[in-house]
């Protein structure tokens, strides 16, 4: 959320983080004032060539899922960092979500094998804290296995900042967030806070720009390459259990963030989350002047800092509202302020649209590709607006998250290409180089090089290994199986270190988590199923049986509300009745209201399975509806109640046997 304020990836520390409450009247007013002041002391800084020049630094933000025993996302991260006591780890906005943060390295030299060596080693700590938990953790843009029912108010993380920060883009957006999103598969969902943002995890790099006077330059191409960057490491394909883009990261975070009503969205008024509106022309602070401007401020802290006397005494100003607005404000480039440990203020752009995982190692590569270009291109193109129009370079990030490296891209000059072939052939040459004129370490530049070369040669992001896995597995179990072994997976192979290029495709009976008592109703219900109307013939119901071949029909009203049940048994039942009473007078024909079921059991995704197992049995039903808010999301039926059953013994018999 408001995470710029702090970059602990170029020595800053998370204290910004903190916010006093919302803005209204006078405190709104003073907050304002002191947003201006700060702008004025940045253009002061600037026009005095007051920025460290010369040192060019890189760091990384690393965000990461908790999961329990059953794959499921698992609250524990208070409890985590209580045991974890550094900090170098920090909350998200979510329970389930962890932070860890690397220090600053040098962009030459083995800065970059020093990042890899400490991220490793925060992750192993965080790995075996876990285990000590009964958790485990992954890295990934989406949990797989995540549902509607994890993004509750409960699983935020319970700091003022974030609850204020929720509660003002509620305010903002005045109604329920709605999120469309269409892939291979479509999702269209309505939700009542920001915690859907709490689905995403990324991994954030800092580049420290050495030449502040260039920055519109350095951003501009930081612009320019982020769509093929973006293509070569995808890793969020899929969302609530349906296949969307490649990275759907990109159009969730913006639809979690958007808090435009329905008029703005007529205007020319960007979201809080984008690729922005123009190459930058000006400077840094145009970018400040474009957020002021254009975005509201949500929450405010308390100032006390005279920014301009503090740079006149010869220190650098933290500029607290300066930066806790640019916080708010998410572009996938993200200009910020900072001071490095030497005291000097510091200019940086954050690269926000990398998704965490598959491993340490590609997402330390995918930043080396980054910078690499970077340091290429930065030297080498003079202008970049006079080469590629603006709308080609916003078009070119929509296309990679949706298509990865099979992306459709505009490349300079007005260049058609596909994103595979110009990164492979071009590009990666291009970033090799960029990493030897920044003095990297010929071993790191053959290391990362060498693990993007393979990626690219053989097509396997984490989102390609996901869709391919999930494709593999299509005809067996149900859907919420295939997936929690699709996590089983995931967590199993970036325990062994090997990048995502070398890893085999899930499979289903990596699917462990029967062995506990945890699982969910999510793991084995059927979400594909038929519905009828409560004034629907029940000759209808009775031919969808045959059809479908299935036992139990659920009946929905006009709004999707799940009011009843049709059984096989039921239908038998009336066509007895008829067939006894044959010769009587007959209706023309008998709705389904007039049969079924209205006195419903129900489990919502969360129950557990156990539940659901005694349900079954003790009120000798073979069907569960699924309901979520009152709609049926979900069928669990007699055939993954045998398994349940079969699954549950032999695990009490394994334990039994074992004690």
């Amino acid at each position: 959320m408001t995470d710029t304020a702090a970059a602990p990836a170029t020595g800053d520390t998370h204290e910004h983080k903190q916010v006093s409450g919302q803005l209204e009247g006078q405190a709104r007013r003073h907050f304002m004032q002191a947003l201006l002041d700060d702008l004025r002391a940045l253009e002061r800084i600037l026009a005095e060539d007051g920025f460290e020049r010369g040192v060019a630094r890189i760091g990384a933000e690393q965000e990461l899922f908790l999961v329990d025993s059953a794959y499921h996302p698992a609250p524990g991260a208070l409890r985590m960092l209580d045991r974890l006591k550094d900090s170098h780890y920090t909350t998200e906005l979510g329970l389930f979500n962890l932070e860890m943060n690397a220090d600053p390295q040098p962009f030459g030299g083995d800065g970059l094998l020093a990042l890899e060596a400490q991220l490793t080693d925060l992750y192993r700590k965080v790995s075996e804290t876990a285990d000590a938990l009964g958790m485990q953790s992954v890295l990934v843009g989406i949990l797989p296995t995540i549902h509607k029912t994890d993004l509750g108010l409960e699983n935020m993380v319970p700091n003022p900042r974030y609850l204020m920060l929720s509660r003002a883009m509620n305010d903002a957006r005045g109604d329920a967030f709605d999120f469309s999103i269409r892939g291979l598969d479509e999702l269209s969902v309505r939700h009542d806070s920001v915690m859907v943002e709490a689905c995403n995890a990324s991994f954030q790099v800092h580049l420290q720009v050495a030449e502040p006077e260039r920055f519109a330059h350095y951003y501009n191409v930081a612009q320019l390459v982020l769509a093929p960057v973006l293509a070569s490491c995808t890793n969020s394909p899929v969302l609530f259990g349906r296949r969307l883009w490649n990275e759907t990261r990109i159009a969730l975070f913006e639809q979690a963030c958007d808090v435009r009503t329905p008029g703005l969205h007529l205007r020319e008024s960007p979201g809080r989350v984008s690729f922005g509106r123009d190459w930058l022309r000006g400077t840094v602070a145009d970018v400040f002047k474009e957020n002021i401007a254009r975005f509201r401020a949500l929450v405010g802290t308390e100032v006390t800092e005279d920014p301009m006397a503090t740079w006149q005494s010869g220190k650098a100003p933290e500029l607290k509202a300066l930066r806790l607005h640019n916080g708010t404000i998410y572009r996938w480039n993200r200009a910020c302020y900072g001071i490095s440990e030497n005291g000097k203020p510091h200019l940086r752009i954050e690269l926000r649209v990398l998704p965490s995982g598959p491993t340490i190692a590609d997402e330390v590569a995918s930043g080396a590709l980054w910078l690499g270009l970077m340091n290429e291109l930065v030297a080498t193109i003079d202008d970049v607006p006079a080469r590629m129009d603006f709308d080609h370079a916003r078009a070119n990030l929509y296309s990679a998250a949706r298509e990865g490296l099979s992306a459709r891209l505009t490349w300079l000059d007005g260049e058609e290409t596909i994103a595979q072939p110009l990164l492979l052939e071009r590009l990666l040459p291009m970033a090799r180089s960029g990493l030897a004129r920044g003095g990297v370490a010929p071993e790191a530049i053959e290391r990362y090089v060498g693990i993007l070369d393979r990626r690219m040669r053989t097509l396997k992001t984490g989102a390609r290994w996901t869709l391919n896995s999930l494709a593999k597995m299509k005809s067996r179990g149900t859907a919420g199986a295939r997936l929690t072994a699709l996590v089983a997976a995931m967590i199993a192979r970036q325990r062994s270190g090997a990048p995502v290029s070398e890893w085999e495709l899930a499979r289903l009976d990596e699917n462990d988590s029967a062995r506990t008592g945890f699982q969910k109703v999510s793991q084995y219900m059927v979400t594909d199923f038929v519905t009828v109307r409560p004034d629907d013939p029940i000759e209808l119901v009775g031919e969808l049986m045959g059809w479908e071949r299935v036992r139990y029909v659920p009946v929905e009203d006009e709004r999707g509300r799940l009011v009843g049940l049709v059984s096989y048994r039921d239908v038998l039942r009336h066509l007895q009745e008829r067939s006894r009473a044959a010769g009587a007078t007959e209706p023309v024909w008998v709705s389904i209201a007039d049969i079924m079921r209205r006195d419903l059991i129900t489990v919502t995704p969360d129950t557990p399975t156990r539940e659901a197992i005694e349900l079954m049995r003790k009120h000798s039903i073979g069907s569960l509806p699924v309901v979520q808010d009152g709609h049926i999301v979900a069928m669990l039926t007699e055939q993954q109640f045998v398994e349940l059953v079969s699954k549950v013994l032999d695990d009490s018999a394994q334990q039994s046997s074992e004690a």
